[in-house]
């Protein structure tokens, strides 16, 4: 496993997938782990470093709840992360030894090492590529000032004195105004300055460095410093070899997020003599085409020339040669041959680097006029920026990505500390900075024109505000098409031929991409010739998983362009067709074989979907997707749109069934129990078989158990008339768990056992993990702890490959509980707390409150009573509000257990009479026994063992009666209290 901590802390498997650490506090505990570099911290620390001044109740468990999560994140991604986290005297350490920290460390020392000034260079380059901002971003007012940073700024001056060394010349400007007054730094700006001509600006630079040093240090330049503005008075710094004739203009700032950009493209250019770099507007082309032509400018000893098109339209190749020749200062009007061979016999002779900027305007006469040349001149190589490829022979096109998140951030952060001194990315705005970037899909300009707001709005009104992108992201200067970005789009637009304006503008009703199928049925069928130009036109993206995609700003332009069209509703009525035709056609494969291939087809068309219920709540593709929002878990967006859907006109059955899943998930997600109202109003007398089953799925542990048992055998009953297999098994995995409650364990290990094999049968992956658990609990019961083990293991293996994360908790705890069972505390406490981090992530209430009560029984085990009853007194409100009597007459047993453990007879008592009287409503028998228990261990607190051992027997006698005797693993309580009637029973007997 791999972490990052040059910039927001990061972490990748050894496969290079990032792995996400969810919580605040875990992720600062893992920064201050990884600060350490190996070193032990001791747990006072940890403890200051997470809560400062205001530690929890309990730091110590509360500490080690953290370190559990942080160990379960790092299992889940590499099997053996959990091992990393060692449990060392005084505290903790973490074993990361493949950090971007070393690797950067590894990189500078090789580069310090090299005697060729050119792979000292390209190893300086691999090690600042790996900076993704400023060390631990996030955390940067803890750590800010490390040896890190230092070593980059040192690592920076390093690179920028081997470019020199090659005759290149760094882009310094921007770290300069950073750092002013780092002497080494300005002397490599200084120089580069002079090297590339600008021989004013490098001495106004000393002049300036000169004037800070007085002023806030009161001392002059160094020596060197001195002797080097010295020598560029007498211009004779060192014997300079002559430049090669350019016209590229000076780049203001550094290039954020290139490097390895310009590193392919001049690869490229060192292997074709034509490379075209194509992107959308704003994307940065020109800008990254100036740099590598910059940067290879020693390469091409007759000249660097670029020639721009955007601000005219040359008809053909004859008219672009005139143009050319003229930037090139080649016109000769005593030479009456054509132009394009005039200019090709001009170049004939050279090694020259043409850079032709902007040419997707006059992409024929481009392409003419470059395939002649190259023909012509073999001593040419063109460098061409465009929104779509030449289509010449022998091109290689690379394409120009939006910038990835991290430098996205980087150039934003950059630009808005120029327009905001003093603008910095913090914890407070690290957000909203994302937001920004991903919202501007990472395009350069549009950055770079958000920033320049920061000043006015700052970053959190900036990011509510990019709704309204085309009139807020303006500036003035530069070219008109760049002036906002609009105009950069309109500049794309207007190049667009009528078919492609008509299929661009229906796209854009699409979210986050669609595949060829919707394209077509969406977009009115549109030729596939329409859809490749677009293509190469860097308007619509092709993905790697086949998808069309509009790039979020353009979608927001086309969407202007539909309205302006009148066509809005009548596109999105098409495309809230074919994606309820496809939710519908989803269906049956969601419960089969095929479960897992349609979850991940759904997937990919959620945005979609949230699309098409955004525009018209509609029940029918409500209805659809229920299923599908079950199994995915996605409770709190299936209650939103179902809630909406019933909301509008639709037939009663169609309601009906709305009904029931808005009931049915709401429950589940733990929001409140509408049983008695929504429940009626789906399950009259003509209920059919799967309402009458999901219902009662949902709420078997809640309300009135022997109406959920009349519901189940209705519905089976239904089920069997109707052939339907899959509806049978269902309600035998249901059926199982209901009888457990009852005590009924043969009859439950029956059910269980014959789901599974239905299940199985049928090939449906969430019902055999539904029926697993239920073969896993009977097995818990009867002490078949090896099997529960296999069984929770199969369930957490099935749930996570559907991405259940909810039953990946219960499983999870399912283990915890065994763990617990077996006398492994530590197991125990590990394997609930990642259950319950999982279901806080996922909103599943129910799952919480089965890994609260476990943490509560093993922190009862440990002796730990505080942390036991506040876990139990948590969930007793919730359990209250969806009528849980079967979990609230549990939680106030085992609060009568810790009452007890703590001497405190009469609360004993008082909790395990309510307890008892709660578990006779649910008609529990082992609910029964264990309340009996507890009162006899308050009896026994009391004296009277007589009657203790009364109350002991009786429970006995109840579960041997149902085939549940306590295991020996369960006997914790019962041979605790037997222990203290026997020592005062003993104890009477010998006074």
């Amino acid at each position: 496993m791999r972490f990052g901590v040059l910039g927001p802390l990061a972490v990748w498997t050894d496969g290079g997938d990032p792995v996400r650490v969810p919580e605040a506090k875990v992720r600062l505990l893992l920064v201050v782990l990884l600060a350490a570099e190996g070193g032990v911290v001791s747990s006072d620390r940890l403890v200051e470093e997470l809560w400062g001044e205001r530690p929890p109740r309990n730091p110590s468990g509360t500490l080690q709840a953290r370190v559990s999560q942080l160990r379960k994140v790092l299992e889940d991604a590499e099997p053996g992360g959990r091992g990393l986290v060692r449990s060392q005297p005084p505290g903790y350490a973490l074993a990361a030894d493949a950090t971007d920290a070393r690797e950067f460390t590894d990189l500078v020392a090789r580069a310090r090492d090299e005697a060729d000034a050119r792979t000292r260079a390209k190893l300086f380059d691999e090690a600042l590529a790996l900076w993704r901002g400023p060390v631990y971003a996030e955390f940067f007012d803890m750590y800010a000032g490390t040896a890190l940073e230092e070593a980059r700024l040192t690592a920076i001056e390093e690179q920028a004195e081997a470019r020199l060394e090659i005759g290149e010349f760094p882009a310094l400007a921007e770290v300069v105004a950073r750092h002013p007054l780092r002497e080494r730094l300005r002397a490599a700006h200084i120089r580069g300055l002079y090297r590339a001509g600008r021989q004013a600006e490098a001495l106004a630079d000393y002049e300036a460095l000169r004037r800070l040093l007085a002023e806030e240090l009161g001392v002059d330049p160094s020596p060197a410093l001195a002797e080097l503005h010295r020598s560029i008075l007498r211009q004779a710094d060192e014997p300079e070899p002559a430049r090669p004739a350019s016209n590229l203009p000076a780049t203001i700032g550094d290039l954020i997020g290139r490097e390895r950009d310009v590193a392919q493209a001049r690869a490229a250019l060192r292997g074709e003599r034509l490379v075209t770099l194509t992107g959308p507007g704003g994307v940065g082309k020109t800008r990254l085409a100036v740099e590598v032509a910059a940067r290879s400018a020693r390469e091409y000893p007759d000249g660097t020339w670029l020639v721009e098109l955007a601000g005219g339209r040359p008809r053909d190749a004859s008219e672009l040669a005139d143009l050319v020749a003229g930037v090139l200062g080649h016109r000769d009007g005593t030479d009456a041959s054509p132009p394009v061979e005039r200019l090709a016999a001009a170049l004939r002779p050279h090694r020259t680097l043409l850079v032709l900027d902007n040419c997707e305007h006059v992409v024929d006469a481009v392409a003419d006029l470059a395939g002649r040349l190259l023909a012509a001149a073999p001593g040419l190589t063109v460098l061409a920026t465009s929104r779509e490829p030449l289509g010449v022979a022998g091109e290689r096109v690379r394409a120009v990505p939006p910038l990835e998140a991290g430098n996205a951030e980087r150039l934003f952060a950059a630009r808005a500390a120029a327009a905001a001194p003093g603008f910095a990315v913090t914890g407070g705005n690290a957000a909203a900075v994302a937001a920004v970037c991903r919202r501007l899909d990472g395009l350069p300009l549009a950055l770079e024109l958000a920033a320049t707001r920061v000043r006015a709005l700052g970053v959190d009104a900036l990011a509510e505000r990019l709704d309204d992108r085309f009139r807020l992201l303006t500036r003035r200067g530069g070219p008109a098409r760049q002036q906002t970005l609009r105009a950069v789009i309109d500049w794309s637009w207007e190049l667009l031929s009528d078919p492609e304006r008509v299929a661009l503008r229906r796209l854009a009703v699409h979210a986050d991409g669609c595949t060829l199928e919707a394209a077509e049925e969406v977009c009115g069928d549109p030729d596939i010739d329409v859809l490749t130009r677009l293509v190469d036109r860097s308007l619509v993206v092709f993905t790697e998983d086949r998808r069309y995609r509009l790039l979020e700003s353009v979608a927001d332009y086309c969407l202007e362009r539909l309205r302006e069209a009148g066509e809005e509703d009548l596109v999105r009525a098409r495309h809230a067709r074919y994606y309820t035709a496809l939710a519908e056609r989803a269906v049956p494969y969601l419960r089969g074989p095929e479960q897992e291939r349609w979850l991940q087809r759904l997937d990919r068309e959620g945005a979609n979907f949230r699309a098409a219920l955004d525009h018209r709540a509609d029940p029918v593709l409500a209805n659809a997707l229920g299923w599908y929002w079950f199994l995915r878990g996605r409770l709190n967006e299936a209650r939103r749109y179902l809630t909406l859907a019933l909301a509008q006109d639709a037939p009663e059955h169609v309601l009906r069934r709305t009904r029931v899943w808005l009931n049915g998930l709401t429950m589940l997600s733990g929001e409140g129990d509408e049983s008695e109202t929504l429940r009626k109003a789906a399950l009259g007398p003509d209920a059919d078989a799967w309402s009458l089953w999901f219902l009662t799925f949902v709420h078997w542990p809640y309300g009135d158990l022997p109406a959920n048992q009349a519901r189940l055998e209705r519905a089976l009953a239904l089920f069997k008339d109707e052939g339907d297999r899959w509806g049978e098994a269902a309600v035998l995995s249901t059926r199982a768990k209901l009888r457990m409650v009852g005590g009924d364990l043969a009859d439950m290990r029956d059910d269980a056992e014959r789901s599974l094999r239905l299940f199985g049968e049928l090939g449906d992956a969430w019902g055999e993990l539904e029926a697993a658990d239920a073969v896993a609990r009977h097995a818990e019961i009867v002490a078949d702890y090896a099997r529960a083990v296999r069984m929770r293991r199969e369930v957490a293996r099935r749930a996570e490959r559907l991405g259940m994360w909810a039953e990946v908790s219960f499983a999870l705890s399912g283990l915890g509980r065994v763990a617990l069972l077996e006398g492994d505390l530590d197991k125990a406490h590990d394997l609930h707390e990642r259950a319950l981090g999982l279901a806080r992530d996922r909103s599943s209430r129910s799952a919480e409150e089965f890994a609260a009560i476990g943490l509560a029984l093993v922190a009862r085990r440990r002796g730990d009573l505080d942390a036991a009853e506040e876990h139990l007194r948590s969930r007793l409100p919730w359990l209250r509000g969806i009528g849980g009597t079967a979990g609230i007459a549990f939680i106030q047993t085992q609060l009568g257990f810790a009452a007890e453990q703590r001497g405190d007879a009469a609360s004993a008592e008082a909790l395990h009479t309510t307890a008892l009287e709660t578990a006779r409503e649910t008609g529990d028998p082992r609910a029964v026994a264990l309340a009996l228990e507890g009162l006899a261990g308050a009896r026994s607190l009391t004296g009277d063992t007589a009657e203790a051992s009364r109350l002991l027997a009786e429970a006995d006698a109840i579960r041997t009666s149902v085939g549940a005797p306590l295991p020996p693993a369960e006997r914790f309580d019962v041979d605790r209290i037997a222990a203290r009637i026997s020592a005062r029973t003993g104890s009477a007997d010998g006074s």
